[in-house]
């Protein structure tokens, strides 16, 4: 545990991380002086370090725990144990699998169409088209990779990904790859909370990630090339719309990511919408940090 300011009668905030990361993501780190200059208290803890005393903090702010995929049974009922979690334990129980997915286009929701293939359940794979695949748990899109099931080889170690997820004993996600990810690129429209509930901080753009298939090297996350974006108000609409479907609402919340990409037509459809570790993105929008501190500060407040 990193003690980055600790002061008698202050209130004391937990930043969570993970063991490969004991100092934080370089961009978290950005809104650690400002939460300083509003009189906030930060620790760096380890989600899963025994030593923590998780009762000691007035606030305990998810960042980067993002080695919990292989562990996610053990990382929930961690949630569950921690008094002052942000964002809820039962969002984290929620948004950890990505079988949250198929409950949104009952709400209006326009989702990438997904097919899932349970641990023993067999594949009927598409003859043809590029797809994605992943597993239900991931993080740091480890475990992901793109095929192209027109090409033999592809079909091969399209099948061999499914086949490990399957004995591993975990969930496969089959999406079609999004061909305007390559142009346009996915937009992550950034949400901290304020006095009035959940408000629109700012934007950016990834570009794509997957080049190929999985051949299932170990990383902790996959490196992402990031830009300011400015949003439209028709990505802001369907954020909106992916918001209002959160379990108990989205005013509970410090933060959501909710990360869009164009789907044939041109609209924005949801990729995924990043309730429990997401990279935020403060060091790429002027003020972010310091909106991030704010929404701390909120929080805070509605807890006393």
């Amino acid at each position: 545990m990193t003690n980055h300011q600790s002061t008698r009668g202050k209130p004391r905030v937990a930043l969570v991380t993970c063991a490969a990361l004991p100092d934080l993501d370089p961009d978290d780190r950005l809104t650690l002086d400002p939460l300083a200059a509003r009189g906030v208290a930060t620790d760096i803890a380890v989600w899963d370090d025994p030593a923590v005393d998780w009762s000691g903090y007035d606030l305990v702010v998810l960042r980067s725990p993002w080695d919990y995929a292989l562990r996610r049974d053990e990382f929930v009922a961690w949630a569950r144990t921690v008094p002052a979690l942000a964002n809820p334990a039962d969002v984290v129980a929620w948004n950890t699998d990505k079988r949250y997915l198929a409950e949104l286009p009952d709400a209006g929701v326009p989702t990438v169409p997904t097919v899932w293939v349970a641990p023993g359940q067999g594949w009927a794979t598409p003859s043809a088209g590029e797809h994605v695949i992943k597993p239900a748990v991931s993080a740091g899109s480890q475990d992901t990779g793109r095929y192209d099931l027109a090409d033999p080889e592809h079909r091969e170690l399209a099948l061999a990904h499914v086949r490990r997820l399957s004995d591993a004993g975990r969930v496969t996600m089959v999406q079609p790859y999004l061909g305007a990810v390559d142009t346009a690129g996915e937009t992550a429209l950034l949400f901290l909370a304020g006095p009035d509930g959940l408000a629109f901080s700012h934007a950016i753009r990834k570009g794509p990630m997957l080049t190929g298939p999985d051949r299932g090297e170990a990383a902790l996350y996959k490196e992402e090339r990031i830009d300011a974006r400015a949003a439209t108000a028709q990505q802001r609409a369907v954020a909106g719309r992916v918001l209002a479907a959160v379990p108990g609402g989205a005013d509970r919340l410090l933060y959501a990511r909710v990360d869009l990409i164009p789907g044939p037509d041109g609209a924005p459809v949801l990729v995924e919408l990043e309730l429990t570790e997401p990279s935020l993105f403060v060091g790429y929008a002027d003020g972010a940090p310091d909106r991030l501190a704010d929404a701390v500060l909120t929080h805070l407040a509605g807890r006393r």
